[in-house]
């Protein structure tokens, strides 16, 4: 995902370019892309110059709906699940007194994923093979360079 978002407007990326930039094994990324699609986070286009793409720009995709997509509802354990199935497998639900620490971690990892987006993520990474650091160059303020003719202040 952080892929397509460094990529977000530009048209789709194959899978095989987001495997050999993140260094993931390619059929992996086919199962990742499966749920990814299904939960109407990224869209396909088939064909030559075909891949994924994001369905939305990345600063309105938060990490939490990435990691529900992919592995199903965020809980520490069983009992702390926001699915109300998981929570009644369950034997002790209801009257664990450690049920109610689960519930705080999950509610503060849920917090954490929401405050994230694909945005904040996507930037350039020191280091990065594929993405590295963009080269920024200091350049001095027009009126502070030397020139050969007196520039006119404003």
């Amino acid at each position: 995902m952080v892929e397509l978002a460094r990529h977000y407007g530009s048209g789709p990326v194959s899978l095989s370019e987001m495997a050999e930039h993140e260094e993931l094994p390619r059929p992996y990324l086919e199962q990742l892309v499966v749920s990814l699609r299904e939960a109407g986070l990224v869209t396909s286009t088939r064909g030559a110059r075909g891949g994924y793409e994001l369905s939305r720009p990345p600063a309105e995709i938060h990490m939490s709906q990435v990691i529900t997509a992919l592995e199903g509802p965020i809980a520490p354990m069983i009992c702390a699940s926001e699915d109300a199935h998981h929570a009644e497998t369950c034997k002790r639900a209801g009257f664990c007194n450690v049920e109610r620490l689960w519930l705080r971690v999950r509610d503060a990892i849920v917090e954490a994923l929401d405050s994230m987006t694909l945005e904040e993520l996507a930037g350039p990474a020191p280091g990065h093979p594929a993405h590295p650091e963009p080269a920024f160059v200091a350049v001095q303020p027009l009126a502070q360079r030397p020139t050969k003719e007196p520039v006119a202040q404003p």
